[in-house]
């Protein structure tokens, strides 16, 4: 009996042993078959999440981010223990003392889901933060027991070759927590507008509860739900003494209030944003830009964009409206049984309805019209009216950029069913009218001295538009190129001062083509006139003149130094501004004769730090040695090198600064005086004003303001740049220039000032009006002075001066040069298809 008991024992043991054996072979099968293929788990040494790229202004203000995935990556020692606190408690507690799988873990899941049968509970997990790294970072989401297999393998070894610290570091910076945001630092930003240090212990738990379903926690969709989980995730804390009671008591009665969408000190210059991103993937790949985590510092002046903004959308405003009004944004009938505001909700708002630098403006529907006012309907359901006052300006817009007449009544504007575009007045329940320009227009302003782009306003609005007139639209620069005329006659020896006939001019075009034969605007002659009233009033025939006894050629190389064009056709109507160029370039070159002449380039980027912070941009790369001190002992600051290279004489960039100032006290951009300030510029307009331009400059500050449709027609008649883009630029520097000195221009050394009457250039008698011009010594106004013709007529080729013995009778009484009896016309210009800048 003993022995037969004994016999079944050891067929137990050996049933038992073989089984063993079986499952050993079977596990080692297992682990064989689904090791093989594995993802490398080594990779998470050198592991770089994805990280978004931020773009800040100069001040430091979030302007912009660009990512696949939202995502800031802090290292492990700078997550503040409270919030790795929170997780733990959430998501793994026993996470720094298990092996990887907690099996203590699984088996109390697995009693829990036996005793939740028949229940509405959901079935509770027991992966650990470490398979939920193996899983995320290397498996995927498939639901199956290979997975789980394979799952578990990985985990092992995950264990085994890294630290907690690092995998609870991966598992933070990856997790995904909802709202686009991937890691505990962007779920921060995102969902409370603040840095991981400063969340509250209720802010913490909250993010501690969305890495099971950031979807089924929504804090305002589902804010109950959200907030039950939130309170659960504090329980856990309290239990595991990672909070005191007070704390806990004092986070679950805090209501669960987010803010959705904050990025908090921000700047809007979508424009200007959009160029940065551009030149970003120019220079390190669209990779780089959305996953590189790249810190972009730019040059951007917020509170100057906004200057720009306002300035740019007011000058557009007020250009549109002087040329009618082109009818509602569309008409909608209202079906039986529906209101006026559900009909309205149907219709979609136009992108251009939001534009920064204006209020809020909103969709309303018409219903109807009376002798002193439209009642009009939003979409809220909110009601009010539009008097008549707020629509005298409406007249109806014609062919032509012209206007009908005035209207009369609300009637004659709007109608029932109209859609329109309405501004809340200060009164209550009044709105005026308002409609979104259709004219193209950009405003940018630089630093003269080192290129850095502060403002730049593209158009209306970048959600209407997307092409920036400011860097992308190449177009006739008009007159504002007559001032590269100009510098190429100073830098060639003439003087301000120097006297030219304005009178009619005919250059020889070339074989088979018709003699060219440009016009003043007004198509009057001043005869003999100095360069200095020559650019002030703007003299086509003048610059023509010196154009041609300069030669193109210089000309044309003066203005590629410059950086106005690249390769400009020596023609002589390029001149006249006849060839095509953008507003940051010609305002950078403008730049140039404020600097002293020296050579900038604009610049939108100031740094640029990768993920670890090491710099690996600077626009600035002028050596200086001790601009990195451990501390100020009293030295002296450090000396930085000027190694812009010179485009032009000091003195000649001064006499060009000078003569330019005068174009804004005594010529043609009179409208900015009303600034107060020291500031000069140019006008421009092309050929029946299809281009109007304003271009000027401070000491310190050079602006420039375009106008133009996207697809070049006429402006209007007397559309010209100094009535359409000389009041944006006035407008602007009234702001931008606010609290600011009055500053004179610096005056390099080595010219002589001469006091002279501004009108003939010749030295002022007592009592006399006048200026002080600016000389290169020896070329001093005393004695006769020749007048340059250098018209075809007078048989030069490349130009020439006479010497006049009656240079005084041409001057006039008093030496005044005098308008020609009759202002006689200019003649006919057959033949000239591009006479270039007008006024």
């Amino acid at each position: 009996m003993q022995r037969r008991y004994m016999r079944f024992l050891g067929l137990i043991f050996g049933a038992f042993a073989i089984l063993a054996v079986v499952a050993l072979l079977g596990g080692l099968w297992v682990v064989h078959h689904y090791s093989r293929d594995l993802p490398d788990y080594r990779q998470l040494a050198v592991y770089e999440p994805p990280v978004t790229t931020r773009l800040h202004t100069g001040d430091g203000s979030l302007l912009a981010e660009y990512a696949r995935e939202r995502r800031l990556f802090v290292p492990i020692a700078q997550i503040p223990p409270r919030v790795i606190g929170a997780f733990l408690s959430a998501e793994d507690k026993d996470f720094y003392s298990h092996g990887g799988i907690d099996f203590t873990g699984v088996i109390r899941a697995i009693f829990t889901n036996l005793r939740n049968i028949g229940s509405d509970r959901r079935p509770v997990g027991a992966s650990t933060i470490t398979q939920q790294v193996a899983k995320n970072f290397l498996l995927g989401n498939e639901v199956s027991y290979g997975r789980k297999i394979r799952e578990a393998i990985l985990t092992f070894r995950i264990e085994r070759a890294f630290s907690k610290d690092r995998i609870l570091e991966l598992y933070l910076n990856e997790i995904y927590l909802g709202m686009g945001s991937y890691g505990v630092a962007a779920a921060s930003l995102n969902y409370f507008g603040k840095a991981l240090d400063e969340l509250s212990v209720a802010e913490i738990a909250y993010l501690a509860a969305l890495p099971k379903a950031p979807s089924n926690y929504h804090p305002v969709r589902r804010r109950e739900a959200a907030t039950a989980r939130r309170n659960w995730v504090l329980d856990r804390m309290y239990e595991d003494g990672r909070i005191t009671r007070t704390e806990w008591e004092e986070a679950k009665a805090t209501p669960l209030e987010t803010t959705e969408g904050h990025r908090g000190n921000t700047t809007s210059a979508e424009y200007f944003a959009e160029e940065v991103r551009r030149e970003i993937v120019s220079l390190y790949g669209e990779d780089s830009l959305y996953e590189g985590g790249l810190s972009v510092r730019t040059s951007l002046d917020p509170k100057m964009q906004a200057m720009a903004d306002k300035a740019l959308h007011e000058g557009m405003i007020d250009y549109d409206r002087r040329h009618g009004w082109r009818g509602p944004i569309t008409r909608i009938k209202r079906a039986e049984g529906t209101d006026w505001a559900t009909a309205l909700v149907e219709v979609p708002a136009p992108a251009g309805l939001s534009a920064p630098g204006i209020g809020s403006w909103r969709l309303a529907v018409v219903t109807g019209v009376d002798g002193n006012a439209a009642a009009i309907t939003l979409a809220d359901g909110e009601t009010g009216r539009v008097p008549m006052a707020e629509m005298k300006w409406a007249r109806a817009a014609t062919t032509g950029q012209h206007v009908g007449p005035a209207p009369q009544k609300p009637a004659d504007v709007v109608r029932a069913g109209d859609v329109i575009a309405v501004e809340a007045l200060q009164k209550a329940g009044d709105y005026g009218l308002r409609q979104i320009p259709n004219v193209g227009a950009a405003l940018v302003a630089l630093d003269p001295h080192t290129g850095r782009v502060l403002a730049m306003a593209g158009g209306w609005s970048f959600g209407e538009s997307q092409f920036n007139r400011a860097t992308q639209a190449k177009r006739q620069p008009g007159s504002t190129f007559k001032s590269f005329v100009f510098a190429t006659a100073l830098e060639s020896g003439l003087t301000p001062s120097t006297l030219v006939m304005d009178g009619p001019f005919t250059a020889d075009q070339g074989p088979g083509l018709p003699p060219w034969r440009p016009s003043n605007y007004a198509h009057d002659f001043l005869g003999p006139i100095t360069l200095r009233v020559a650019l002030e009033k703007s003299r086509n025939l003048v610059t023509a003149r010196l154009a041609y006894y300069l030669g193109m050629d210089r000309v044309k190389a003066l203005a590629e130094r410059f950086g106005v064009v690249t390769d400009m056709p020596p023609y002589l109507a390029m001149s006249l501004g006849a060839g095509e160029t953008t507003l940051l370039r010609m305002t950078a070159a403008y730049g140039e004769f404020v600097n002293g002449g020296k050579k900038i380039t604009p610049s939108l980027i100031d740094r640029i730090q990768d993920r670890r912070g090491r710099t690996i941009f600077k626009h600035d790369m002028r050596p200086c040695d001790g601009c990195i001190a451990a501390s100020y002992n009293g030295q002296p600051p450090p000396s930085i090198p000027d190694t812009r290279p010179e485009v032009i004489d000091p003195g000649t960039a001064y006499q060009m600064v000078s003569i330019l100032q005068g174009v804004v006290e005594r010529g043609t951009g009179g409208r900015v005086r009303a600034v107060g300030k020291p500031l000069a510029g140019k006008t421009g307009t092309s050929n029946d004003y299809k281009d109007a331009w304003f271009i000027g400059f401070s000491p310190d500050l050079v602006a420039g303001v375009f106008f133009g449709f996207d697809q070049p027609r006429s402006l209007g008649r007397g559309e010209a740049g100094g009535s359409v883009a000389a009041p944006v630029f006035r407008d602007f520097m009234k702001q931008a220039l606010a609290d600011k000195p009055a500053l004179p221009f610096r005056i390099p050394p080595g010219l002589r000032l001469v006091r002279v009457n501004p009108r003939t250039g010749a030295p002022a008698a007592p009592g006399e009006r006048a200026i002080f011009e600016a000389f290169k010594p020896g070329t001093e106004p005393f004695g006769p002075r020749p007048v340059l013709d250098g018209s075809e007529e007078a048989g030069f080729h490349g130009g020439g001066l006479f010497d006049d013995p009656l240079a005084n009778d041409y001057m006039g009484a008093g030496g005044v040069p005098p308008v020609l009896p009759g202002a006689v016309s200019s003649p006919a210009s057959a033949g000239d298809t591009s006479t270039g800048g007008l006024y």
